[in-house]
């Protein structure tokens, strides 16, 4: 099984997934560095990228969860997929990928990102996130987990929800 942990910038996918992976005695990575530089130099400068952006971005990340698929392996992989076509080139029909969505309102995740050191997304992006996220419906099965808790209470729910 491969987890595929969503939502905007600062809702805690890298802190949760690499928790979450060692909890689950798998791989974790962070969809962050399959960015090529020219997604980071613009985010760093405050500019919203654009589906063609994120195009090359997300098919890098579909292929690593390929791979570990093919190779059997689990593994947890955090993207911020904030749009259902986004996670259709992620998921696709893959039974094994489960999707986990990490809901928090804007205001705790600003609040969370005015403490954040050394990410090359500002804050002030965070209101793009939001405009532009498509929350998972019921047909894509998501695990949603509020994120108003302790990293460790949230892996225990998302292990909880996974059956283990």
């Amino acid at each position: 099984m491969i987890i595929l942990l969503m939502g905007v910038s600062g809702s805690g996918k890298s802190t949760i997934g690499a928790l979450l992976a060692e909890r689950l005695a798998c791989e974790f990575q962070d969809g962050d560095r399959f960015h090529p530089p020219s997604n980071v130099e613009k985010m760093h400068r405050g500019i919203p990228l654009a589906d063609a952006d994120r195009l090359p971005w997300l098919e890098a990340i579909a292929a690593w969860i390929d791979a570990a698929r093919a190779a059997g392996k689990p593994a947890v992989v955090a993207c911020s997929a904030l749009k259902r076509r986004y996670r259709n080139i992620l998921i696709g029909k893959h039974a094994d990928v489960r999707l986990v969505y990490l809901k928090g309102d804007e205001a705790l995740i600003a609040g969370r990102m005015a403490h954040r050191k050394g990410h090359f997304m500002p804050q002030g992006l965070l209101r793009s996130q939001f405009e532009a996220l498509e929350e998972p419906g019921p047909e894509e099965k998501p695990i949603i987990v509020e994120i108003d808790r302790s990293p460790d209470e949230i892996v225990e729910e998302i292990v909880g929800s996974l059956g283990g």
